[in-house]
């Protein structure tokens, strides 16, 4: 009776082995060439699929040798930030497809196809879950899909309603003069220094959400900056190699150090919205910064849908919001203004003007909320900037069914990119000066700055799925810009390197030194 035992067991546990060795082969083989196949026959050309990697040590040997060294003082910048994607794009076309192990992506950048899929006109695409470890950095509403983000959006859109962004106003203010006091004081005694802005700004960013967001002070923040950031790092360290399913539960030293941040990162954010919610029960006045109206929105959700198992957000949803303010609310909004600072060093021209505007409709009045509205100029000058370094350089959307976009079908499970710094740099939307900063193309707004007015400037998104933090962004780059315009003129310093890379959103892999020079004109 044992010797049948130990058969069966043999045999159940060779069926098994076998059967787990047939998913894998059908993963990493016979799906990819199926859908190579497919795509094929669609007419979208590119790289065949590699076993097991796909494109990936080719993509990762360019990033290295483009990121060991900087490029020219200019704003050619796609051969250094997607050289994978450069080299195809001449080899196969405007659509072609690459593959991220046994994944295709196919690479879109017509604007009629793009329109189509961000308006999820057929609903059939989704945001792919493009890293199993992004759920450290951000899990809210960017993250979520189908009804659940119609309820996470429902939720946090009163947060971002122009009359409580104009009762932020203050907070961005304040933040403003703290940093245009410090660089005051670093500039006092020779009326200039050099100084790195991007860091500069980061700490700024980080002050402004603590305020807007949290209304604690940026000390009180900085720690979960600095924790978001270094996750960020591990995360995009993560992303350049091949995932294995699970691979996340194994307890590598970058899995450990991901799980520590985020246990740290939720035990801070637990003590700051228990504290509010506290306060909020003790029917203490509530206060208008995002985290408060989030908070005052969730608790109406769950009263109008009488308290059910599923209205509202729970605990950890709140949590995971609050990380994407965090994250989204700094990390790009310092990325915007650092290259803006950037650029109109680079061009000075535009400097002057921009500064010229905000003399002429300040003067030494506080900015107000309607007069940063009515700033033609310094828009011009920050939408060109988005159009050549859009700090989310691409968008990406997953077929979970089959699908037909325009003339072609889309099998299940095909990721579609939407890569923005491609795009906005194409010579048949833009014009002949496509590589070149003009704000001049934005005189009569983003509809009429390009030849096709589809869905060629995307750098928030576009559809229903746009930023919901678009114009918290916005008027916070404008409100810094005009201080800083004010006060000061600055010039790129001699130990500047152009290298833009991309850690999650477009930086200066060198930092961003520059000349701060006092505005004597002020």
């Amino acid at each position: 009776m044992g010797e049948y035992a130990f058969i069966i067991v043999a045999t159940v546990s060779f069926l098994l082995v076998l059967s787990c060795l047939w998913k894998v082969l059908c993963w990493l083989w016979w799906k990819p060439k199926k859908l190579e196949k497919y795509l094929r026959e669609q007419g979208i050309k590119g790289t065949p699929y590699k076993f097991p990697y796909g494109n990936l040590r080719e993509e990762m040997k360019l990033m290295e040798e483009v990121q060991s060294k900087p490029i020219s003082l200019s704003h050619d910048i796609v051969p250094r930030v997607f050289p994978f994607v450069h080299q195809s794009i001449n080899n196969y076309g405007k659509m072609f497809v690459s593959w991220f192990g046994p994944i295709p992506r196919v690479y879109i950048t017509d604007p009629v196809l793009i329109r189509d899929i961000l308006s999820n006109k057929f609903g059939h695409t989704q945001k792919p879950n493009t890293n199993p470890y992004a759920k450290f950095l951000v899990n809210g509403v960017a993250s979520r899909e189908g009804e659940d983000w119609a309820k996470h959006r429902r939720i946090i859109n009163p947060a971002f309603h122009i009359e409580k962004l104009k009762e932020m106003l203050p907070a961005f203010y304040t933040s403003c003069c703290q940093l245009v006091n410090k660089w005051e004081t670093l500039v006092a005694s020779k009326g200039l220094c050099e100084l790195d802005v991007w860091q500069e700004l980061k700490n700024f960013t980080a002050d402004v959400i603590s305020r807007a967001a949290f209304g604690s002070n940026y000390e009180e923040g900085m720690k979960i900056f600095q924790l978001q950031t270094e996750c960020a790092e591990l995360i995009t360290q993560a992303s350049r190699s091949l995932y294995i399913p699970g691979f996340r539960f194994i307890p590598t030293q970058r899995n450990r150090r991901m799980k520590e941040i985020d246990r740290e990162v939720q035990a801070r954010l637990r003590r700051i919205i228990n504290k509010r919610m506290m306060a909020r029960e003790m029917e203490e006045a509530s206060k208008n910064d995002l985290l408060g109206i989030l908070l005052e929105s969730n608790a109406r959700e769950k009263k109008e849908g009488d308290n059910s198992k599923n209205a509202g957000l729970s605990m950890e949803e709140v949590m995971g919001e609050c990380k994407l303010f965090y994250f989204a609310g700094q990390e790009t909004t310092a990325v915007l203004l650092t290259w803006t600072i950037i650029l109109l060093s680079i061009h000075p021209d535009w400097q002057s003007r921009a500064r010229k505007e905000v003399l002429q409709v300040f003067g030494d009045n506080k900015p107000t909320f309607d007069g940063l509205n009515h700033l033609k100029i310094v828009t011009m000058v920050i939408y060109e900037v988005l159009r050549l370094y859009p700090p989310a350089t691409m968008l990406n959307r997953f077929t979970y069914k089959e699908m037909k976009i325009g003339d072609i079908t889309f099998p299940k499970g095909v990721w579609l990119i939407l890569p923005a710094t491609i795009v906005h740099r194409d010579r048949e939307l833009w014009g002949e000066d496509a590589e070149e900063f003009n704000p001049e193309r934005f005189s009569e707004g983003i509809l009429k700055a390009s030849k096709n007015q589809v869905v060629s400037f995307f750098p928030f998104g576009w559809g229903p799925r746009i930023c919901v933090g678009k114009n918290f962004s916005l008027i916070e780059a404008k409100m810094a810009m005009v201080k800083i315009l004010k006060h000061f003129w600055f010039e790129l310093s001699p130990s500047y390197a152009h290298a833009p890379y991309t850690v999650v959103t477009l930086q200066p892999q060198y930092g961003a030194p520059i000349i701060l020079h006092k505005n004597y004109e002020t």
